[in-house]
Order: structure tokens, then sequence, then C-alpha cells
């Protein structure tokens, strides 16, 4: 990146809508499950790559417009990501020393302790279930962290760039 490069805050702001919109978009009924957590994946990014412009007010914002659009009880899903981006805050000074493979497990943990806090959220409310089936988008988000932090990175060096 270039010396004295910021990432602007419309970037930051699509780029997490545009999560928000993936993780919102319609699947067939058996395919749900597959669906990695773009919007957790999308602000463990930010929270790492600009942790002095993304924290856990964009985690509580993000996490209410969710709720709105899943007509979640108001205030769980914001928990969930203020949780996420709070965690990511935390282990930000480890994080960037870690090779791609170790950011990739950490993923793994951050998002799978969201999860369980979100499962747990969901028996407290009545809507119980008893298979592990609920840690698939975490796995599949640490799977996808890679590509993902690699791919923006990319986008954010051509942006710096260009400017």
């Amino acid at each position: 990146m270039a010396a004295g490069y910021r990432t602007s805050l419309f970037w930051i702001w699509l780029t997490l809508l545009l999560a928000l919109s993936l993780q919102v978009m319609p699947l067939a009924e058996g395919w749900q499950i597959w669906r990695p957590d773009w919007l957790g994946l999308m602000l463990i990014y930010w929270c790492m790559s600009a942790p002095d412009r993304v924290g856990v007010l964009h985690g509580f914002v993000l996490g209410l417009l969710l709720d709105l659009i899943e007509a979640a009880p108001l205030g769980q899903n914001a928990l969930l990501l203020s949780l996420l981006a709070f965690l990511a805050a935390l282990v930000y000074p480890r994080f960037r020393a870690y090779s791609l493979l170790q950011q990739a497990l950490l993923v793994l943990v951050l998002l799978g302790l969201v999860q369980l806090v979100e499962q747990w959220l969901r028996t407290l409310f009545g809507s119980f279930s008893m298979h592990l089936a609920f840690l698939l988008p975490s796995l599949i988000g640490a799977v996808l962290w890679p590509w993902w932090t690699t791919m923006f990175q990319a986008f954010e060096r051509r942006l710096a760039g260009g400017e």
C-alpha cells in the first residue's frame, strides 16, 4: 500500500453493504446452511485492515440493519456483530503477524464463537436445534478467508495506485 494511504469510508461502507446484501440474498431451502457469513467476514477484514476506521459501532449498525431486514428480535444481530468486531479488535495485534492459514483458523474460531452465541440466543427465544450444522458458515468462511483477504488487498492496492 502507498505510504499514508487511508481507505475511504465510502469504499468501506460500500463493501459492508454488499456483504449485507449477500447475507440476506434468498437461497433455496436446503442451501441456506451452506451460506458463509459474508457480513462477518467483511467486518473481520475491515477490523483487521483498517482498525482505526472500523470497529464495534460499525458492527452494531450493520447488526441493526440485519435485524430489520431479517425481522429478527431487534438487537440480536447487533449484539452478535458488535461482539465479533470487539473480538477482532482484541486479537488484532497478533492477527497481522499470522500467516494466511493461521488467520483462517483464527477466523474459524471468531466466527464459531459468534455462531455459538447466536445459537444460544436462539434457544432463549424459542427455535432450538440440536445439530452442529450451525457451525458450517464458520467453516466455509475460514476456507474462504485466504482468497477473500487476498482479493480485497489487491483491490485496495489498485485503489491506492489510482490516486
